[in-house]
């Protein structure tokens, strides 16, 4: 009788898809309190430290159901999976999101930068914040795979250290 493998897919994809649902909930409790057009420290602390939580479970989750062992390669595994699925997720709800819930949301954050940046630099004239937002709106598609690619990145870190820390190889026996 073969012994089956314990792969790392299924924790991934669990705990991936956990993560994207966690960060959907979030972005609709943003949205109920009015608070969508907010992206400062504290915002992005909640989704990394989701990102970090999501991970670890997963991580862990992953070495307990597999005898209390677990490869440093496996480790990363489960943290790019868990980010990668995670942010497609937030990405592609951050679509339909910004085309069907709030059509209005690209260029009320545009217009949120502006004022920003007015303030940050009164010596720019109208024609020039003009000219910075039509850049703006111009790539503002390179957010989305960006944001895969920036989670995907930091879940390789995540899964590095936790796979480190939690690391333990199969016994002989």
């Amino acid at each position: 009788m073969e012994e089956s493998a314990l792969t790392t897919r299924k924790f991934f994809l669990t705990f991936g898809v956990l993560f994207g649902l966690f960060i959907i909930i979030f972005s609709l409790m943003l949205y109920s309190a009015d608070m969508q057009y907010e992206s400062g420290a504290m915002v992005q602390s909640i989704q990394y430290g989701l990102l970090v939580a999501a991970i670890i479970l997963g991580i862990y989750q992953f070495k307990k159901a597999n005898i209390g062992s677990l490869s440093l390669k496996q480790g990363i595994k489960i943290g790019v999976g868990v980010a990668f699925i995670g942010s497609l997720i937030m990405v592609i709800y951050s679509y339909i999101f910004a085309t069907y819930i709030e059509p209005e949301f690209l260029d009320n954050m545009f217009e949120i930068q502006k004022i920003k940046a007015m303030e940050a630099n009164p010596s720019l004239t109208l024609e020039q914040m003009d000219q910075g937002v039509a850049m703006q709106k111009k790539f503002a598609w390179v957010w989305y795979p960006s944001m895969v690619i920036l989670f995907t990145i930091f879940g390789l870190i995540i899964g590095l250290v936790a796979g480190l820390i939690m690391k333990k190889e199969k016994s002989a026996y």
